[in-house]
């Protein structure tokens, strides 16, 4: 039964992407501890965005033997992967391109398909031979998925209303936009992978996705997409922002040290 989500609020976003960089870290540590590498899927958005160039700085850099780190996408916009919209980019300039991961170990999405389906397939295949697997089982656990908040409710790439969120067993599959820009196809991962992870960290800051941070944490009937994440055998922890938790009643602790990683 899926365990129910932990709260943890922080007085504001800079305080918020300093709990993240830490939580990345206490999960890696862990996980390499347990089973010699650390699985992390990132996520695109300005609160990650921070917390990665956090992870690539003094002292949380020499925390970590990163050369155990294997690193991957839980959504992507169908763009080339130096295109500003791209999340790849945006994580190669805050993180991967200051830090001793080896390239073999960052499994980007190739967007250079003949389309957004086309990439969604080949990636699956190629985290399905990253991890020996096969596309056609179950998931792997991912260690730690990173996640974000959009004021409909979406999270990842999967939006409301959309095919994607009725994909009952591949990884990774494709979407056309939602209602929020960038309005380009996206890739992303599917219910399947995300709720096998071992943590999920939603990352939510600012005042205007406190109505949606209420509504989804009090969602039973699952209306919208984030509310649908719930790990088989792993935990959530929502990490918010003072303004992110205006509307929600009841916050609790950061899990300790190492818990469900």
């Amino acid at each position: 039964m899926p365990i129910k989500p932990t709260i943890c609020v922080e007085k504001n976003a800079a305080e918020l992407a300093a709990a993240a960089a830490d939580a990345v870290i206490r999960i890696a540590i862990a996980a390499i501890q347990a089973r010699g590498r650390f699985t992390l899927a990132l996520s695109g958005g300005s609160t990650p965005e921070k917390a990665y160039e956090l992870l690539a700085q003094p002292p949380r850099l020499a925390q970590l033997d990163w050369s155990r780190v294997h690193i991957l996408f839980g959504d992507e916009r169908f763009v080339p992967p130096n295109d500003p919209r791209s999340n790849y980019a945006m994580a190669a300039r805050t993180l991967l391109a200051h830090v001793p991961i080896p390239s073999s170990q960052i499994l980007t999405v190739p967007t250079d398909t003949a389309s957004a389906r086309a990439a969604a397939q080949a990636y699956c295949h190629l985290v399905a031979s990253h991890f020996a697997l096969s596309p056609a089982g179950p998931p792997p656990m991912i260690d730690l998925i990173l996640l974000g908040l959009g004021d409909d409710g979406h999270t990842a790439s999967l939006f409301p209303g959309k095919p994607s969120l009725d994909e009952p067993r591949v990884w990774f599959t494709h979407s056309s936009p939602g209602v929020l820009p960038p309005p380009v196809d996206r890739i992303t991962a599917t219910f399947p992978l995300l709720n096998a992870g071992r943590t999920v960290i939603f990352l939510v800051a600012g005042d205007k996705k406190k109505d949606i941070v209420h509504a989804v944490l009090a969602d039973q009937s699952h209306q919208y997409p984030a509310a649908r994440i719930a790990p088989h055998d792993g935990n959530v922890l929502w990490l918010l922002d003072a303004a992110a938790n205006a509307a929600v009643t009841k916050s609790r602790p950061v899990p300790p040290s190492g818990s469900q990683a």
